[in-house]
This record gives structure tokens, C-alpha cells and sequence, in this order.
């Protein structure tokens, strides 16, 4: 489903706790990618990769601990369900990065600034500083998705990007009545966000057929019907 479709869903009542344990129980079903038959990837995916990878890798202890404090049972076992589908994703690149024969590693400079940038304050903040995260994810992983000629890659991005289509509503609906002035920073934030991963991972979106303009240009349009729901009062 379209992110735009996704979004618009969110007007409506959801059980986010069931929808995610829906999830968990057909990706339990679901078979993994075969591994067997190898990625080819060039060195400059190889090194993206690597960095998506460590980006979603986090434990999550610290939202937990943060959703667990806002009383909400059913919410705080989606965001435990949310997390697992995190990790499950950094499974999934770093056996994809396994397949093409290459290691994964364990840390990145704009994963460290983007941790201790979602751990500074409460709840609301952290979510925004990961909705960032999940935006320009999405992008990435449509990216990858699209523009890859590997099948077993196109395949793991293509269950990646349906995943985090779920997760920005999910975050939105939480976030909802969230002021102007905050989600003008909050804009201000994914700018900037997105020309950092448009340079970082320049040379792997070049190969697949996304311009570093275009990357940041496309972010900023995903993030305008998320910021209208964050303000929404419905």
C-alpha cells in the first residue's frame, strides 16, 4: 500500500497492537529470502548497507522504558513489537550483506549522533528523532527496492519497505497534536537528516538511479501528509 494510503488510514481508529501482532505471526509463516543463491553488490552498496545496517540494530531499551512510563499497556507492547520488526530488519541486511560476502560493522559516526539525539529528552521527542529515522529509511529502502538489479536485494528491500510503511503511521497516530512550532523544527531536522544520508550514501543511490537532489527532495514530500497528521487533533 502507498505510503499516502497508509497515512490517510490513520484517521480511522487502529489497534496498532494487534496489527503488529497480525504482522509477527505471518512473518513467522513467511519464509526467509534464499540465501543460497548470493547478492552481488558493488563496493559502494556494500558500504551503505553497512551503515543501514548498524542504524537498525539498537535494542530499543530506552524507548521501551519511555513508552512503558506512559501507561498504556496496549501501546507499550506495539512499540516492543515495533522494535522487534527493527531488528528483524537488521537481521535481514546483515545476512544480505553475509549472501554478498561481506561483514557487517558494529558502529557508525551518524548512528551515534542520531541515538543520543533520540535519547535526550521523553517520549514525544524521541519519536519525532525516529520518525526521521523512518522517512528516510523508507526512501532508501524504495530506492533499493526499485533500482537494484540483485533479486534476493530488490526482495529484502521490498519487506523492508512494507515495514516501514506501517511504522510511520504508527508513530504519527502517537505524535498526534503536536504543535506548529514543533513540527517546523522537526522539518528542520529531516532537511538536514536527508542531505546527510543524500551525501553519505551518494555513490550507492547513484547506482541506483537516485540523484542525491532527488533523495532529499522526495523525504520532504513523504514528510508533509506525516506532519499534518502529527498535528491533527482527530
Amino acid at each position: 500500500m502507498p505510503v499516502s494510503t497508509e497515512l490517510t488510514n490513520t484517521r480511522k481508529v487502529l489497534g496498532w497492537r494487534q496489527r503488529f501482532e497480525d504482522e509477527a505471526a505471518a512473518r513467522k509463516r513467511t519464509p526467509d529470502p534464499d540465501w543460497a543463491r548470493g547478492a552481488r553488490l558493488n563496493a559502494a552498496l556494500v558500504r551503505s548497507l553497512q551503515r543501514m545496517q548498524v542504524g537498525e540494530a539498537g535494542d530499543g531499551a530506552n524507548l521501551i522504558r519511555k513508552a512503558d512510563r506512559a501507561g498504556d499497556a496496549d501501546y507499550s507492547a506495539a512499540i516492543r513489537l515495533f522494535i522487534a520488526e527493527e531488528k528483524n530488519h537488521a537481521r535481514l541486511l546483515g545476512l544480505l550483506l553475509h549472501a554478498a560476502g561481506a561483514p557487517t560493522i558494529s558502529r557508525h559516526w551518524s548512528d551515534v549522533i542520531f541515538v543520543k539525539l533520540r535519547r535526550a529528552m521523553g517520549l514525544r521527542v524521541e519519536l519525532l528523532v525516529l520518525m526521521v529515522a523512518e522517512l528516510v529509511a523508507l526512501r532508501y529502502y524504495r530506492a533499493l527496492r526499485d533500482g537494484t538489479g540483485d533479486p534476493l536485494t530488490a526482495e529484502v528491500a521490498r519487506r523492508l519497505h512494507t515495514d516501514e510503511e506501517r511504522h510511520i503511521p504508527f508513530h504519527c497516530d502517537r505524535l498526534r497534536k503536536t504543535n506548529r512550532t514543533i513540527i517546523a523544527l522537526w522539518r528542520v531536522l529531516l532537511f538536514g537528516a536527508a542531505i546527510v544520508v543524500a551525501v553519505d550514501h551518494g555513490r550507492a543511490l547513484g547506482t541506483l538511479g537516485v540523484t542525491r537532489r532527488r533523495f532529499v527532495t522526495d523525504v520532504v514530500k513523504q514528510s508533509r501528509k506525516a506532519s499534518a497528521l502529527m498535528q491533527s487533533r482527530r
